[in-house]
């Protein structure tokens, strides 16, 4: 079992930063990749970013790349999603979720067994 919480979501104009954490408890040891999804009301839950576990690779879906950065920080266990240059599309649910099953990032939210709670990120004119 792997316990996620994150954290950071919060209003923020547009053209800011955010930066959310994930911090991962439990079986830690079982994860092979992480990754951020989000969710905005009527719509399926998005792939954002991902990164493998052991290594520095990560991958971003094309709505985010060169905005958004993945990093890790293995003592803690945490991961990060630094946003940058926010818009207001970004405004959303974000979630992160941990794949203990398949190898590499996976960009189905299907491939995700753990789930935190979600934190909100709204996006001001």
């Amino acid at each position: 079992q792997v316990q996620l919480v994150e954290s950071g979501g919060r209003l923020v104009q547009a053209g800011g930063s955010l930066r959310l954490s994930c911090a991962a408890s439990g079986g830690t040891r079982s994860i092979n990749s992480m990754a951020w999804f989000r969710r905005t009301p009527g719509k399926e839950r998005e792939f954002v970013g991902g990164t493998f576990w052991n290594t520095r690779n990560t991958q971003y879906a094309d709505s985010v790349k060169g905005r958004f950065t993945i990093s890790r920080e293995n003592i803690l266990n945490t991961v990060y999603l630094q946003m940058d240059n926010l818009k207001q599309e970004d405004t959303a649910v974000y979630y992160c979720a941990a794949n203990t099953r398949w190898r590499g990032v996976r960009l189905a939210d299907a491939d995700y067994a753990y789930w935190g709670q979600g934190t909100q990120v709204t996006v001001s004119s």
